[in-house]
């Protein structure tokens, strides 16, 4: 009974732990470039779009695909970055093993 007590504690304080490195990841934000930084995209831990800022050089009205594929490439990596930074933190709990629903 002992054993079965101990346990549910410790798997209550991890429980927190968890919900408190989520919360972080929610308040964290990561930034993808691209065209050598005329385009910046941020999005939280939790892959929800922040910003978007785009240089006044990269706006030509005569070439609007570079201009939305140097957008998709900044969220791109901004995604990336997320997702890395979101397997950090949550690597903590799950030892390396990618969970689904937790990331």
């Amino acid at each position: 009974m002992f054993n079965q007590k101990h346990m549910m504690r410790q798997m209550q304080k991890m429980q927190e732990a968890l919900q408190k490195a989520q919360e972080d990841l929610a308040l964290r934000e990561v930034e993808g470039t691209a065209g050598g930084g005329l385009v910046r995209v941020s999005v939280s831990g939790h892959l929800e779009p922040k910003s978007v800022k785009i240089d006044k050089s990269a706006v030509d009205p005569e070439d609007v695909e570079t201009l939305e594929d140097l957008i998709l490439v900044a969220f791109r990596d901004a995604i990336t970055k997320a997702q890395e930074l979101s397997s950090q933190q949550m690597s903590q709990f799950t030892g390396g093993l990618r969970i689904p629903g937790i990331f």
